[in-house]
């Protein structure tokens, strides 16, 4: 039986760790998987509802440790999960993304003798100002098992001096979550709810400290925004960190007065059900260019770089930055249909979690 520790952290943590913690149980004969929540993300809004869209059981473990500074942050996670990797003694500890969570059990459990396999390996920004890429290069260099989202991350692997027999290419997990509720979905009514129509709105969201931290950056986002409105109206889930900005920096007037409507965040079922239907949307969501890649719905991604450059490759996927103008034309571009015609990656198939699990039952048997 190999026991699996399941790492949680933030809420694109959870739609990864779902499709694995039902693979594994699934195949009950071979797995016992633990759900081990780290509480990173505290707002219970913004937690406990994905719980349940997602079909998983409460988490076995909850850290609870809140919102900090990263030195505090990850400290206090890797103080909390060493007597649990103590207690538990498992086989493998199985992390996922690039978030505080994700460096902070890695680094506990390979001090302790336990194996790390790191889903979502080898994806690179280049940018090193971005606590996630620190997170991601340190999680790579000290994990067991390195399963791949893109061919483009095994390279990067490679290119890095890690071992072939230490890589595996899986596929996207982030995909099995979107085909696996994409039919559910339907039964949300969200889009009734807020008076919009598929194919005629379009869906923001913003939560980056690099975005929304910065009051002239905001600002040029939101102005673009607004001129974006007088096209299509444009549904904006607003993240707690991004609303508070808006306050601070008085944008709230301008945005009532505008087609942007400012709604609270939604649970994973009514935001999938929202996306889905949009003409286009504009994000600085990893996960979001992943899904609207597979769905065709064009992206602009208001960053100046991208850990997932296949989107852009293959995808439905425009890198636009945050300069107002570039945000402008290519949106309208967009909405004009000129955009070429995507293609879903390979081994985005909705299957990720069976080969992950195949993966971890033998990970000596390479590619």
């Amino acid at each position: 039986m190999i026991k699996t520790l399941l790492i949680a952290g933030a809420r694109p943590n959870f739609m990864k760790v779902a499709p694995i913690y039902a693979e594994m149980k699934r195949r009950g004969d071979k797995f016992a998987p633990m759900i081990v929540h780290t509480g990173q993300h505290y707002d219970a809004a913004m937690s406990d509802a994905f719980f349940s869209d997602l079909g998983m059981p409460e988490p076995d473990i909850n850290l609870g440790v809140g919102s900090a500074s990263h030195a505090q942050q990850t400290a206090k996670i890797m103080t909390l999960f060493e007597p649990i990797v103590e207690a538990e003694k498992p086989d493998w500890v199985v992390v996922v993304g690039d978030v505080n969570s994700t460096i902070a059990c890695a680094l506990v459990a390979v001090k302790m003798g336990v194996k790390v396999a790191h889903v979502e390996a080898g994806l690179r920004s280049g940018d090193r100002s971005m606590p996630e890429e620190i997170n991601r290069i340190l999680t790579d260099s000290i994990s067991d098992l390195l399963l791949t989202p893109s061919p483009d991350a095994d390279d990067t692997l490679r290119r890095e001096g890690v071992a072939e027999s230490k890589i595996r290419f899986v596929g996207n997990v982030m995909i099995d979550s979107l085909l696996d509720h994409l039919k559910v979905s339907e039964r949300s009514n969200i889009r009734e709810t807020l008076g919009v129509v598929a194919g005629e709105y379009a869906v923001t969201t913003l939560h980056r400290p690099s975005n929304v931290d910065d009051r002239a950056t905001l600002e040029g986002i939101i102005g673009a925004l607004i001129e974006i409105s007088n096209q299509l109206p444009i549904i904006f889930p607003v993240h707690p960190r991004t609303r508070q900005k808006l306050a601070d920096f008085g944008l709230e007037d301008r945005i009532a007065e505008s087609n942007v409507r400012l709604i609270e965040p939604l649970g994973y079922l009514d935001f999938l059900r929202l996306y889905s239907g949009a003409k286009l949307v504009l994000t600085d969501s990893g996960g979001l260019q992943e899904e609207t890649t597979v769905l065709g719905i064009p992206c602009l991604t208001l960053r100046e770089n991208t850990e997932r450059p296949i989107t852009i490759e293959m995808g439905s996927n425009v890198l636009v930055g945050v300069d107002p103008k570039k945000i402008l034309s290519e949106a309208d571009a967009s909405l004009d249909g000129r955009e070429r015609e995507p293609q879903i990656p390979p081994l985005w198939d909705g299957k990720t979690a069976g080969r992950i699990c195949d993966a971890l039952e033998n990970p000596l048997h390479g590619h």
